[in-house]
């Protein structure tokens, strides 16, 4: 499994030209799970995502999380951040979880999300426009 988490001012997800949904300041995360990934780690994910203190402080440091700061996540689904390019300029996606077995973990790391956080979503499956405006930047990448 892999989460790309973007600490973010505003973000919003577009499909056919209808904006589905948007945060204010927040996190934007791209999820993508690999074939062989067990449910298990859903809970791993959901629970390093919510501790992880990325927020600043009163003093400017990163010492909060999102459950501090009480802000929203927007979850979007992305199988390529399983995409391989090494071995040629078309990349390959075999790493990538099916379809169905991906869009019942989304659905539920998007449950579990939101046990804790209001989180939005993007339409699992469709062509999505994102728009952001990345705070500070940070970016984080976990490789559960």
């Amino acid at each position: 499994m892999k989460c790309v988490i973007q600490r973010v001012h505003e973000a919003s997800v577009t499909v056919n030209q209808i904006q589905i949904n948007r945060i204010d300041h927040g996190l934007l995360v791209y999820l993508g799970f690999h074939k062989n990934d067990a449910i298990d780690k859903i809970d791993q994910a959901v629970k390093k995502i919510i501790q992880l203190r990325i927020f600043e402080d009163e003093f400017g440091k990163m010492n909060l999380s999102i459950d501090k700061k009480k802000c929203s996540i927007l979850l979007i689904s992305q199988f390529t951040l399983y995409g391989n390019a090494m071995n040629s300029n078309r990349p390959s996606f075999s790493e990538a979880m099916p379809y169905e077995k991906a869009k019942s973990y989304y659905h539920l790391f998007l449950d579990k999300l939101n046990e804790h956080i209001n989180t939005k979503s993007g339409e699992f499956g469709s062509h999505m426009k994102i728009s952001s405006i990345n705070d500070g930047p940070v970016t984080i990448i976990l490789d559960l």
